[in-house]
């Protein structure tokens, strides 16, 4: 395939490094320094599919912009969901292919599914409270992350005491605590515990490094290149929709 790294970070940097070495060929570097001029329609009609990593900010921007060039898009930044329906809507209009995750990590999309599972045991043990905490590198922009708030979403859906979480240590026992760390070189960890005066229970997801991040986002690639509609990392590791 040919691809478009849309933010060329350390992520879009340790994304190439896994897609050269996959035998995929990135043709479009965009950063800071060039999007007014090679952030182009020209361009990106040129490449098979797009990946994104770049800010809140502009994340919106972006992949509508692949899909008025008719490009399949990867997302991986985060903080942007409010406009959710937006994009998913202008996907749709343009017969695009999309992807998002808020972490491509295989391990982290396992670690996602163990918490679901988890949170449906614990939903009627009232004697236990929930909370979360979050470590990454200091150029984390958004807090918490947005896998720790995948990881809520999906606790909060099985939860009878948690209505909503919030980034802070809580006050009430509706809201589930999310605490977040920014700690260089942290590339991430998501930490759950489950707490009463009896005992702990915990899960935690550890990145040593953002190679699996990068890799899941290649692999996120290889899956939607010649598909068309809206898909999520649990197609891409076999989990179903």
């Amino acid at each position: 395939m040919k691809i478009a790294l849309i933010g060329y970070g350390k992520m879009g940097k340790a994304i190439e490094e896994i897609a050269v070495a996959s035998g995929h060929e990135v043709c479009l570097r965009i950063d800071d320094t060039n999007s007014k001029t090679d952030f182009t329609l020209e361009n990106l009609q040129k490449v098979d599919v797009a990946i994104e990593f770049t800010h809140p900010e502009s994340a919106v921007a972006n992949i509508k912009k692949c899909f008025d060039a008719g490009v399949p898009v990867v997302a991986g930044t985060t903080g942007w969901l409010k406009e959710w329906n937006q994009v998913a809507d202008y996907c749709t209009l343009k017969n695009g292919t999309f992807l998002y995750a808020s972490n491509f990590s295989i391990g982290v999309n396992i670690f996602f599914e163990l918490n679901k599972y988890l949170s449906g045991l614990m939903a009627n043990r009232l004697e236990y409270d929930v909370t979360m905490e979050e470590i990454h590198h200091t150029q984390k922009k958004d807090a918490p992350s947005g896998t720790a708030i995948t990881l809520a979403e999906q606790i909060l859906e099985n939860s009878i005491q948690k209505k909503s979480w919030i980034n802070e240590p809580a006050n009430r026992i509706d809201e589930l605590s999310i605490i977040s760390k920014r700690i260089d070189p942290a590339p991430g960890t998501h930490l759950i515990k489950y707490h009463s005066d009896i005992d702990d229970i915990e899960i935690i997801h550890t990145a040593h490094s953002r190679k699996g991040f990068a890799t899941g986002a290649v692999r996120a690639a290889e899956y939607i290149f010649n598909k068309k509609g809206i898909f999520s990392m649990k197609e891409v590791i076999g989990l179903g929709a």
